[in-house]
């Protein structure tokens, strides 16, 4: 008889690897890059391809000294702009100091109070009790005063955020042609760190409250815009046609169907506006905005944790305040929107409690001074600075080192920066700056292609003719390792999280507050527990963006298609099984969000480290800002950008 043919034999290692063309190209580089690095001298971009980007900028930054107080561009538009934003900011002020401290607290009781219902529930009562703990913790914490700053720059700015986000977001909804426009603005912005915005409008205004706004405005508006955007373009078809069925023209098809459907995502927008705002304008403090930042900048410069402590324990404060109020405002408004809210509730949520709110705010501007000082009582506020200060002591001395086994925080520190974060950036800077503009480009091919290989290694290449490629190689290994372990951690935890229900209630509230703090906050404790330097800086890099990762990784593992997962089991997969073989392959656009995430949280956050220690590219945007110096604080700002559109390239796709 005929034998039948053999089966054909699985390929081998070697063959597999050969049939990924971008795979081989991408070993390739990295062999070619590795055997540069141990052969080659001659590691550094060449002077030859530099350009001084420092000297037209001092020249730039010359002129407009000299000319701030003569050029029509400054008497007729931006010292107009200039003067508006500070006049705001300074009349907020005047009036909270007229208010008083009782006036001030009563008023914004009496405010979130009505934001949660107006009403004996027990969301009004909580909301109001939250603002009333808030402005009495501020008080006692002897914060009363930076509060108010603080509080005064965050009203104008979300006041104009929201009004720019709206515009925005009425342009990108309406018109497709604008939304076109607009989308790679936003991405770009949204790219940005945070101090990167600062730069320009230094340059414009000086350093004082009017750089802070506009760019705490610039910051805070894209969420508000787009979700405006998402909220015009994603009302109920159905409810847009019977409004123009009954005649409705565009404006009035505006105003009384589609802002109306738009609610909710135009209420979230304006939350995270407000979240936004909070975090610029603390570390605009840099820039002389004052108020709660000013104090932590201040006391991180000196390295006093406790007082440090205390201004970031209010700032966490009002962060939980608005947050609360806000989402207890949005809720409110569904409630009306769908009629469940009757009786009392129904009549105080309208023009008459909006006029009885109006009413006690000027009783209490006429009355406040008689009621008490402008400032919260001096006898009445605790020294928390000092017991931090002695807890901090207490570590460093028991904990910090030491330790048997587990050596201590400080050990720790140490053993990272030796073993990690030294051999990484020693292994970038020594390979040939040849080398890695290969590696980029074929890792760019391998994953999206020509675009994201040309962005990416032009990107690389900018930071080289800008004459910052030391140091931008070294901000990259503190960007790289902590990515890593952030996403080590919130890949574990968001998995644990998805499949069990217990550690998701459990993590929920502790997410929630990571969520709500500013970015300056993350310094205080790292700092108390790893000391100054880029391990600390690190450290706040991974507490900074974990939330999100975890809660993004969470998000698509439970997202899951329910039918395949019993599918699964029913041909008898083990657990791990269902989360190797299903969940995580289903789940992976969510990773690749949770990816692209953690790299733009941990770059804003490892430029702000350079304030503790972190060093390279950080610390020159710091020192630039704070000293006004253009020709050193811009460059730096723009390879951080150019860092932010590498790592983007080469994760999006």
């Amino acid at each position: 008889p005929e034998r039948a043919p053999a089966a054909p034999r699985p390929p081998g290692r070697l063959a597999a690897l050969a049939a990924r063309p971008a795979a081989v190209l991408l070993l390739f580089a990295a062999a070619v890059a590795v055997v540069g690095a141990l052969v080659t001298d001659a590691a550094a971009w060449p002077a030859a391809l530099t350009y001084d980007v420092g000297a037209p900028l001092a020249d730039l930054d010359g002129w407009l000294i000299d000319n701030r107080e003569s050029h029509w561009l400054f008497l007729y538009f931006l010292l107009h702009l200039s003067n508006a934003a500070q006049s705001s900011v300074d009349g907020l002020v005047d009036i909270f100091d007229t208010l008083g401290w009782v006036g001030v607290t009563a008023l914004g009781t009496l405010v979130a109070w009505y934001a949660g219902g107006a009403d004996l529930s027990r969301r009004a009562l909580r909301t109001g009790a939250t603002a009333l703990g808030v402005f009495a913790a501020c008080g006692l914490l002897d914060m009363w005063r930076p509060t108010m700053e603080t509080l005064a720059l965050m009203a104008v700015a979300v006041a104009v955020s929201a009004a720019l986000g709206v515009l925005l977001g009425l342009a990108a909804g309406l018109s497709d042609r604008c939304e076109r426009i607009l989308r790679p603005v936003f991405d770009a912005m949204q790219v940005m760190p945070a101090f990167a915005y600062l730069l320009p409008f230094v340059l414009l205004f000086d350093i004082g409250v009017p750089s802070a706004l506009a760019a705490t405005v610039i910051y805070a508006a894209p969420p508000m815009a787009r979700l405006t955007s998402l909220g015009l373009r994603s009302a109920d078809p159905a409810a847009i046609e019977a409004a123009t069925s009954l005649g409705a023209g565009r404006l009035q098809l505006l105003r009384t169907a589609r802002l109306p459907l738009a609610r909710k995502e135009m209420l979230l927008g304006l939350n995270q506006t407000i979240m936004m705002c909070l975090s610029m304008v603390v570390l605009a403090s840099v820039v002389g905005a004052g108020g709660l930042g000013d104090e932590i900048y201040s006391a991180l410069q000196q390295l006093f944790v406790g007082q440090a402590f205390a201004a970031g324990l209010a700032i966490v404060l009002l962060a939980v305040l608005l947050d609360r109020t806000t989402s207890a405002a949005g809720a409110r408004l569904d409630e009306s929107r769908q009629g469940e809210a009757t009786g009392l509730a129904a009549r105080l949520r309208g023009l008459p409690g909006r006029l009885g709110l109006a009413a006690v705010a000027a009783a209490l501007y006429v009355f406040g001074p008689r009621l008490g000082d402008t400032y919260w009582p001096a006898h009445w506020t605790i020294d928390v600075a000092t017991p931090v200060d002695d807890f901090l002591g207490w570590f460093e001395n028991h904990l910090g080192e030491g330790v048997p086994v587990l050596g201590g925080t400080l050990v720790w520190s140490q053993n990272f920066t030796e073993w990690l974060l030294n051999p990484l950036r020693s292994g970038l800077q020594a390979t040939p700056w040849w080398a890695l503009l290969l590696l980029t480009a074929v890792l760019g091919w391998a994953v999206g292609r020509l675009r994201a290989a040309v962005s990416a290694t032009l990107a690389l290449a900018a930071i080289g003719v800008m004459g910052l490629w030391s140091k931008s190689l070294d901000t990259l290994s503190q960007v790289l390792l902590a990515l890593l372990v952030t996403l080590a951690l919130g890949f574990v935890i968001g998995v644990l999280a998805a499949r069990l229900d217990w550690l998701d209630r459990l993590l929920r509230p502790v997410l929630d507050t990571m969520q709500t703090m500013p970015q300056f906050v993350y310094l205080i404790p790292v700092i108390a527990l790893f000391s100054a330097g880029r391990a600390a800086g690190i450290a706040a890099a991974v507490v900074f963006a974990l939330p999100a990762v975890v809660r993004i990784t969470a998000q698509g593992v439970r997202g899951v298609d329910p039918a395949t997962l019993e599918a699964a089991r029913s041909l008898g997969a083990t657990g791990w099984q269902q989360l190797k073989d299903v969940q995580l392959p289903l789940a992976r656009g969510a990773l690749l969000v949770a990816v692209n995430q953690g790299v733009v949280l941990v770059l804003s956050i490892v430029v702000i480290a350079g304030m503790v220690g972190g060093g390279a590219l950080g610390n020159d945007v710091v020192t630039g800002l704070s000293k006004a110096d253009l020709a050193l604080g811009l460059p730096a700002g723009a390879a951080i950008v150019c860092l932010g559109i590498l790592l983007d390239r080469l994760t999006q796709p």
